[in-house]
């Protein structure tokens, strides 16, 4: 006999509170939390979609994990700490091993990140996972997109390009060995939140973002927002050892630019600022003329055709 709604709710997302900024957790009309005293809040939230943000045939845990760590991407891009999450679950049916795997993959990385589901809500239709993420930061040291100015360098943390490959791996449309598969199809699946690099930026980047619709695409978002332009050094993108193996420079660039899915943090900052750059690489300079020039190396051109997703295109 298929289980009801609140006995979803219950089985598989009632979890033990574990913050003690949690009043009242999962079970009533509405949740209650304690907001830290001297801090602003932090809300993102975002909706995943089968067939559209993740392969249908993705593995429950994967989309899970996947669909927490995009929000969480949200709040490392505003230098955010993430406290508490809700979570809208639309599914076509109430399957219970698929719910177990889901709720594992999810749960994984909210004890990593700290973070309690507070609340949400369970509907029957196409699937589809919205979370809202809730965050803090101290007063007015949120990273922005607006603050870029000429002469800021231009940075990217992590590599790029892998989850596009990753998504290339699982349509088909490449062959790759094992040991590359499997790291790049991670990459897809498994995004890592750069929540301590973005902490660590307080105070420091003049702008962040996080690359979810792709590099080209992003960082443009940083250029309006600022009112400036940018020079991108092809030579610095960072590549994985398994991109470069996998692919000509230039596909390797192509994926790097406009593939998205990689959630790393592209920011702005003074160059005279001595960050540690362990994880971290400048890519490029913002400057006063408007628009974003990709260049090789010889100083010639290089842009993708395509700049980057967007959903309504």
């Amino acid at each position: 006999m298929p289980i009801a709604e609140f006995e979803i709710i219950s089985r598989y997302f009632k979890q033990e509170i574990k913050r003690s900024d949690v009043i009242l957790g999962i079970g009533d009309d509405a949740a209650l939390c304690a907001i830290p005293p001297n801090r602003e809040l932090v809300i993102a939230i975002d909706t995943l979609v089968a067939g559209v943000h993740f392969p249908v045939k993705t593995a429950p845990e994967d989309i899970g994990y996947k669909a927490l760590a995009v929000n969480l991407s949200d709040m490392a891009a505003m230098g955010a700490t993430p406290a508490w999450m809700t979570l809208a679950l639309t599914c076509p049916k109430n399957d219970e091993t698929w719910l177990t795997k889901f709720s594992q993959g999810l749960f994984e990385l909210a004890e990593i990140a700290q973070v309690s589901l507070i609340g949400g809500d369970t509907t029957r239709g196409p699937l589809s996972i919205t979370i809202q993420i809730t965050g803090f930061v101290p007063p007015h040291s949120a990273l922005q997109r607006n603050g870029a100015v000429p002469g800021d360098g231009i940075y990217v943390t992590g590599t790029l390009g892998d989850a596009g490959l990753g998504l290339a791996s699982v349509k088909k449309q490449v062959t790759l060995p094992r040991e590359i598969q499997t790291f790049v199809e991670s990459r897809l699946n498994r995004p890592t939140p750069r929540l301590s690099e973005g902490q660590a930026l307080r105070g420091i980047a003049s702008s962040a973002i996080d690359i979810s619709d792709g590099l080209v695409a992003d960082l443009g978002h940083i250029l309006s927002a600022s009112g400036v332009g940018a020079t991108i050094e092809l030579e610095r993108l960072p590549l994985s050892s398994a991109l470069r193996e996998s692919l000509p420079l230039e596909q390797a660039w192509y994926l790097a630019l406009s593939a998205g899915d990689d959630y790393e943090l592209c920011f702005t900052m003074p160059r005279e600022n001595r960050l540690s750059a362990d994880s971290f690489v400048r890519i490029g300079t913002i400057e006063k003329n408007p628009g974003l020039r990709c260049l090789k190396v010889d100083g010639c051109l290089f842009m993708p055709q395509k700049m980057g997703y967007q959903h309504f295109a």
